[in-house]
């Protein structure tokens, strides 16, 4: 598996995911259809699937235009919003692209119908869109905590700690400003930090992460640590990430 980084529009990653073998490819959240085209080309490869993990218009926004230029495409997805969608899919639906194995995990809040998709391989890849940020996690716009802590918990939280993180949008160093705000004695935070700081120094993005990185810094993935526990005042880690997030929502970092 080869996993060609896009940005897109000011802070967004597009990702193209290239089976090396047959030389097919999916991409993740095409909102710029264009740049989209000329890296299938750079890259010599099929485009063959679409995978949108959500209806907003930065991630799903490109679908239609894009299948107007490249015919035949399987547009997937797990919400009707979604543009150009022609396979609806759902949790622990499978996938092939190429020879790659594609999952899909429903993971519902930042938007109802919101999918992440698993490509196995050695590493695992796992493309979060809005649901996992590097040191972060979506807003709640149409969910609740309970489904925000089984989506991180319970279901990316346990996947293989080398599965490496490929998220929607570049917040990373915002979210780590955040996270050592809830845990100031956490040392990893403090590595997390500089290692951001020299990536966007560079120009380069903070992606990918891993799952192992997220355990050991990201708050909204360490709910159930006593550090963030008495940060947020609350015993039931359900509760404390509804607390960090509506905290997090009005937190403003010194500069």
């Amino acid at each position: 598996m080869k996993v060609c980084v896009l940005p897109a529009l000011s802070d967004n990653y597009m990702y193209l995911v290239v089976d090396e073998k047959t030389q097919e490819a999916a991409i993740v959240d095409p909102v710029e259809p264009e740049k989209v085209v000329d890296a299938v080309k750079k890259e010599g490869v099929k485009l063959t699937t679409v995978l949108t993990t959500h209806h907003h218009w930065d991630h799903a926004g490109g679908n239609e235009e894009l299948a107007g230029l490249v015919k035949g495409l399987t547009v997937c997805g797990g919400d009707d919003r979604i543009g150009a969608l022609n396979k609806k899919v759902g949790h622990d639906d499978k996938l092939k692209v190429g020879n790659l194995d594609v999952k899909c995990l429903f993971t519902p809040c930042h938007t109802s119908g919101h999918i992440c998709y698993l490509v196995h391989g050695e590493p695992s890849a796992v493309f979060t869109g809005d649901t996992l940020f590097v040191a972060g996690c979506g807003k709640f716009f149409e969910g609740r905590p309970p489904e925000m802590y089984k989506a991180l918990v319970e279901i990316l939280g346990i996947l293989p700690k080398d599965t490496l993180v490929y998220c929607g949008h570049e917040y990373t160093e915002n979210n780590l400003k955040y996270a050592v705000h809830v845990e100031p004695g956490n040392p990893d935070v403090y590595k997390a930090i500089e290692w951001a700081k020299s990536k966007r120094h560079a120009n380069e993005p903070t992606v990918p992460s891993t799952i192992g990185d997220e355990l050991k810094f990201n708050p909204f993935m360490r709910v159930q640590e006593e550090s963030v526990k008495r940060y947020a005042g609350k015993s039931d880690p359900i509760d404390v990430m509804g607390h960090i997030r509506r905290d997090k929502d009005k937190f403003r970092a010194k500069r």
